[in-house]
């Protein structure tokens, strides 16, 4: 199964307004031919109905996420997966062309050639002694007063699941995901067989009340366009949950948010690549795994007398 990474994550929600503006605020676009679809750099993105919507399948637990559709590869790839989930489970032909279906815990799923756009972006670099890659001559790392900062691409979702055994083994051996890493007390990390980023899906077990969405993500360009948009976020009145820091499984930069949609957004940067000779580690989760560091997050301040007002010292 040629599954090549998520490229819409269909929310159906109470706050429409609200959502609507804080997918603005976090830096997607209104899609110019759907307004009902806010979009990346690469045209991966999120699409909003009320959910009330009747072209909405139903969802765990009134989870607002409501459907998770994935890219293939080409057609022959979707029509193997049709073929592959019409063994045990009724699989709907959208009208356009897309799957619908649903995985073994509930979760309403979809399947479509890929629409990614291409894109020829350089990320960001380092000026690292030594590096035989580095910023040409005279090129700042930083942009004065820069203006608005666009996620490239959507990332990846985490589940919490009522029956983990269950869902990762359908990930795994019905639609060709591998495991890159796992935590043994929360769950494994998917990534499926036409990526390498080090994941598109989370599992993480949970009681059944709990099934739902944990987090979504897009990632941006490098950690400065991640902190950057961050703090604009932060200084818009969003509440920050976790953040920022480096995760270890995956080094991918993180920073979550509160957010409308009954589930923590996060902001990522600079995933590890991983091709199928990865090896996948195993580990418990806690404070030294999940995390390389974790920073605190201030206002801006400029130096100036030491002052208490100035937070240095008395």
């Amino acid at each position: 199964m040629n599954i090549t990474g998520i490229e819409t994550l269909v929310f159906g929600v109470e706050d429409m307004a609200g959502c609507s503006q804080y997918l603005l605020d976090y830096g997607l676009e209104r899609a110019a031919d759907n307004p009902s679809r806010y979009v990346a750099l690469d045209g991966t993105g999120v699409e909003l109905f009320p959910a009330d919507a009747a072209q909405l399948p139903s969802a765990p637990n009134s989870c607002q996420m409501r459907k998770c559709v994935m890219g293939v590869s080409d057609e022959a790839s979707l029509q193997a997966i049709a073929t592959e989930l019409e063994r045990d489970r009724e699989v709907k032909r959208l009208p356009d062309g897309s799957l619908e279906s649903v995985d073994d815990v509930g979760f309403a799923i979809g399947f479509q050639v890929a629409r990614r756009l291409p894109m020829a972006l350089l990320g960001e670099l380092s000026n690292a002694p030594g590096s035989p890659v580095q910023r040409a001559a005279n090129q700042p790392g930083v942009q004065a007063g820069r203006g608005r900062i666009q996620p490239r691409s959507l990332s990846h979702v985490v589940y919490f699941v009522p029956d983990l055994e269950k869902a990762e083994a359908f990930y795994v051996q019905r639609l060709g995901f591998r495991v890159t890493d796992r935590f043994v007390d929360a769950g494994p990390f998917l990534q499926p067989a036409g990526a390498l980023d080090h994941h598109s899906h989370f599992l993480i077990g949970a009681p059944a009340f709990m099934q739902g969405v944990e987090h979504f993500t897009f990632h941006f360009a490098g950690p400065t366009e991640l902190i950057q948009n961050g703090h604009r976020f932060t200084e818009a009145g969003y509440q920050a949950f976790w953040g920022p820091g480096r995760h270890i499984f995956g080094s991918n930069w993180f920073w979550y948010f509160n957010s409308p949609f009954g589930c923590h957004v996060e902001m990522d940067a600079d995933m590890d690549l991983h091709d199928n000779t990865w090896k996948p580690r195993v580990a418990s989760l806690g404070t030294d795994t999940s995390q390389a560091f974790l920073l605190k997050y201030r206002n801006k301040w400029a130096p100036g007398p030491s002052t208490p007002e100035n937070g240095d010292y008395a």
